[in-house]
């Protein structure tokens, strides 16, 4: 009898999955800015006596080129390809962040913290999430997009306790050249690591039979031409408005309001900034688990359905959450927070999984222009928050007009025609 020597082939773990935490590390790195806006509300508006509204100013126009980039970067990554275009990002964040600690007038504020840093954050963020799993995943795409999102809420996580702390004591302008130094570093990692498509390393999509063929559209394409005439096909159909709608009301309800101005209104109840920094913090923990397993239901629930539940829920607890503000961190606000983060970003996957869907190829620069949509009901958001504040000398407003139109957004979602017939 002859006995076989030959050891058994060890199974390789899928090129995919390397880009993935690549373009997790980016994400993450990119964060660090947008945890910074509600940090710095506060030190601005003592130091220069701009007023909360000035301030949410540049907010709002960082917020609205976070959006109205993102579906002409989903064409340039189409174009020129992720890492260049990532790294040029990362750049921009970098350099707008870190100009901050130059200014003296508000104008600038709008300019660095606005300008820059909206386009370099809008240039990735989720649409560079969906276009890493448009090229890279045809197997478990909902739970990957839930993966990357969460990326955002863990450099939450990371930065928000740091950049108070940083704020409080050594200063705001502290806390701006550590987010400029975390993009910074995240660069070299880009550029060496990341791949645009399989076939520049000779492989295929995670779960993607050998030799198939993709429809990618043509490499000289204008990116520009292509976005708005992306935009213009969509634009003609039912899906598109819904997606756009209900997107635009959790930007508001989550970016432009809680992101914004839940530390300043915690704040004005006589709560510690850290302390409630630490609170949008906690929010980060429990949007990674909920976001993540959102994009795992999203593989196999009705994506619609479950926007409709998402939104019906975020707007019942923000219509609660008046009630809850105190100057030291009550049960009902912990319980408050947890229900909050595991609902955050939750929506992100089975908008993703709808635009692909219904779009096809187009699917990730039609997200872009819906992604668009959530950062204009962001941006408008945080100025209607920072008025009524500065007018009504509270936040009470914001948080139940919020509530109901995220009723409203739940509404929308259950409303789609889903099929290819559109």
């Amino acid at each position: 009898m002859t006995l076989s020597t030959t050891a058994p082939t060890r199974r390789r773990l899928h090129r995919a999955w390397f880009v993935a935490a690549v373009a997790f590390v980016a994400i993450l790195g990119a964060a660090g800015f947008r945890a910074t806006p509600g940090i710095l509300i506060t030190p601005l508006r003592e130091e220069f006596g701009w007023s909360a509204g000035t301030i949410s100013l540049a907010v709002s126009v960082n917020l609205v080129l976070y959006g109205l980039t993102a579906p002409f970067a989903a064409a340039l990554m189409d174009r020129f390809g992720m890492r260049r275009v990532v790294s040029l990002a990362l750049l921009l964040i970098a350099a707008g962040s870190g100009l901050t600690v130059l200014m003296t007038a508000s104008w600038q504020l709008l300019l660095f913290w606005g300008v820059l840093v909206g386009l370099g954050t809008g240039s990735m963020a989720l649409v560079f999430a969906a276009t890493v799993v448009d090229r890279w995943f045809v197997r478990h795409r909902g739970l990957v997009t839930g993966v990357l999102t969460a990326a955002g809420a863990t450099g939450q996580l990371i930065f928000l306790p740091v950049l108070a702390q940083l704020a409080e004591g050594p200063g705001w302008r502290f806390a701006s050249l550590t987010v400029a130094a975390a993009a910074l570093a995240v660069v070299p990692f880009v550029w060496w690591l990341l791949r645009d498509r399989p076939a520049d390393v000779g492989t295929t999509a995670l779960g993607e039979e050998p030799g198939a063929v993709r429809t990618a559209p043509p490499g000289k394409v204008n990116a520009a031409v292509r976005a708005v005439t992306v935009l213009a096909a969509a634009a003609r159909t039912r899906p598109f408005w819904l997606l756009a709608g209900g997107f635009a009301i959790c930007g508001a309800s989550t970016n432009g309001l809680v992101g914004t101005h839940f530390i300043p209104a915690a704040h004005d109840h006589g709560m510690a900034e850290p302390v409630a920094a630490g609170l949008l913090a906690v929010i980060g923990i429990f949007d990674i688990a909920g976001t993540i397993a959102s994009g795992w239901l999203s593989d196999r629930i009705d994506p619609k359905v479950l926007l409709g539940v998402y939104y019906a829920l975020r707007g019942l607890s923000l219509m609660v959450l008046p009630s809850l503000f105190a100057a030291t961190t009550e049960p009902s606000m912990l319980i408050f927070i947890v229900f909050y983060g595991l609902d955050w970003v939750a929506t992100v996957p089975p908008t993703v999984a709808l635009c692909r869907r219904i779009y096809g190829a187009d699917g990730a620069v039609v997200f872009g222009w819906v992604f668009g949509s959530h950062q204009v009901g962001a941006a408008f958001a945080a100025v209607a928050a920072g008025l009524t504040r500065d007018h009504l000398g509270a936040y009470d407003l914001a948080w139940y007009g919020a509530g109901a139109l995220c009723l409203l957004a739940a509404g929308m979602s259950v409303a789609i025609v889903h099929s290819r017939e559109r």
